[in-house]
C-alpha cells in the first residue's frame, strides 16, 4: 500500500498542478462573470450545478454542488483514468469551487443581476462564457484533469450504451437543457446555452488539438528517393517511407509519410509533382506532432 501510495505521488507534477489552478481559476471566471449572472447554463455537471443552485435555497451555493455530484463520479472513474489523474481532476474541481464561491460571495464583484463585463447582453454573454470557460476546460485536459466529472460517466458507459462519449455527452446536455427549460418556463436562455456549449466545445478543441493542425501528406510513387530528398532539402525534415505494391497492377511502389503545416500544402504538392506527375497524394489533418529531434531519417 505504501510502495503503491510512493508510486502515485511520484507520478504528480508541481507544472500540472500550477497549470491545473490557473485553469480552475479560468473556468470559474467563466462561468461566474458570464454565465451565472444572466442564467445561462453550462454542459455536465457543472451545468447541473448551477440549475440546482437556481432552484435550492441560496445557502447552498453554486461551489456546494460542483463538489457534491463532480467528487463522486471522479472517485468512481478511478480505475479508468487512473489515480494521477484522478488527484488532478479532483484537484481542479476543488480550485474551480473555491474561486466560484469567492467570485460570487467574498470578492467586491457584483455578480447578481448581470455579467460585470457584458451586462445582460445573452449573445455576448454565451460567446464569452463559453471561450473563457472551454480556455480552463482545455487547459485541465491538456495538464491530465478534467473540470467535469459527467465525462468520466460518458466513458464509462457510453460504450455500453453502443454510443460515442460526444453522443453520450450531448445526449445528456440536451436532456439538462430540455429540463432547465421546464424548470424556469422558457426556453430562450437554454437555447442560448447551446451556443455557450458549441463554444465552449470548439475552444477546448483549440486548445487540446492546437490552433494550427499540421497535414499529413501520405504519398504513393514510384520514385521515393527522388521525392524524399527534395522535401527534406526543402522543409528540412525528415521523410519516412513503406514500401508497398499496386492493387491492381501488382508493380511496386512506395509511400512516402510527411508532414507539413498548411501554408506549406502548395508547395509540397508542386515538389511531388515536378518530379512524379503520376504520384498519387492524400492530405490528412493531424491533430499532434512529436519528434525527438531534428535529424533527417
Amino acid at each position: 500500500m505504501k510502495t503503491k501510495l510512493k508510486e502515485i505521488i511520484s507520478s504528480l507534477k508541481l507544472l500540472n498542478f500550477l497549470a491545473l489552478t490557473f485553469a480552475g481559476i479560468i473556468y470559474a471566471v467563466g462561468v461566474t462573470i458570464f454565465m451565472t449572472p444572466v442564467h445561462l447554463y453550462d454542459s455536465g455537471m457543472s451545468g447541473t450545478s448551477m440549475l440546482l443552485g437556481q432552484v435550492t435555497p441560496s445557502f447552498l451555493p453554486l461551489s456546494f454542488f460542483l463538489i457534491i455530484l463532480n467528487v463522486p463520479l471522479f472517485l468512481y472513474g478511478l480505475k479508468k483514468q487512473g489515480a494521477a489523474s484522478t488527484v488532478y481532476s479532483i484537484y481542479t474541481v476543488g480550485i474551480y469551487a473555491l474561486f466560484a464561491w469567492l467570485i460570487t460571495d467574498v470578492l467586491p464583484v457584483d455578480v447578481s443581476i448581470a455579467s460585470p463585463l457584458a451586462g445582460k447582453d445573452l449573445l455576448l454573454c454565451a460567446i464569452f462564457g463559453g471561450v473563457v470557460s472551454g480556455a480552463g476546460s482545455g487547459i485541465a485536459i491538456r495538464f491530465g484533469g478534467a473540470v467535469d466529472g459527467m465525462e468520466i460517466i460518458a466513458v464509462i458507459f457510453a460504450k455500453k450504451l453502443s454510443l460515442t462519449v460526444g453522443s453520450f455527452m450531448m445526449i445528456y446536455n440536451v436532456i439538462l437543457y430540455i429540463i432547465c427549460g421546464v424548470v424556469i418556463h422558457s426556453w430562450t436562455l437554454p437555447l442560448y446555452s447551446i451556443v455557450t456549449c458549441v463554444a465552449a466545445l470548439k475552444t477546448v478543441d483549440a486548445i487540446v488539438e492546437g490552433f494550427d493542425r499540421a497535414k499529413c501528406a501520405m504519398i504513393v510513387t514510384t520514385k521515393p528517393f527522388e521525392i524524399g530528398i527534395e522535401l527534406s532539402e526543402a522543409f528540412e525534415s525528415g521523410v519516412t517511407q513503406v514500401e508497398a505494391r499496386g492493387g491492381y497492377s501488382q508493380q511496386p511502389k512506395s509511400i512516402i509519410y510527411f508532414i507539413v503545416n498548411r501554408f506549406q500544402v502548395t508547395r509540397m504538392k508542386s515538389i511531388v509533382h515536378s518530379i512524379d506527375p503520376k504520384a498519387f497524394i492524400s492530405i490528412s489533418e493531424v491533430a499532434d506532432v512529436y519528434k525527438a529531434g531534428a535529424e533527417k531519417e
